[in-house]
């Protein structure tokens, strides 16, 4: 698999604190090896538009979309408690 960085991925991860860069660096590489890395805890998060959502810290989530061979990387956000 390989990843694509939508521009407002890249924005969100730029403005994101350089502790939530630095675990999304660390997570991308289990995402591209397995989605079902323990440490993602990957799941659906919305059927209609195919979106996944997946761990980049304990407070981040990544948001993307699979197609074929490529997961779209689209948003990157604090997580709502």
């Amino acid at each position: 698999m390989q990843a694509l960085i939508t521009e407002k991925f890249a924005g969100q991860l730029a403005s994101a604190p350089p502790e939530v860069q630095r675990a999304f660096a660390r997570q991308l590489p289990h995402l591209l090896r397995d989605l079902r890395h323990p440490g993602l805890h990957a799941k659906k998060y919305d059927e209609a538009r195919d979106l996944w959502q997946a761990r980049a810290t304990r407070d981040w989530r990544f948001y993307f979309r699979i197609e074929a061979e490529t997961y779209i990387l689209e948003t990157i956000l604090s997580h709502p408690k």
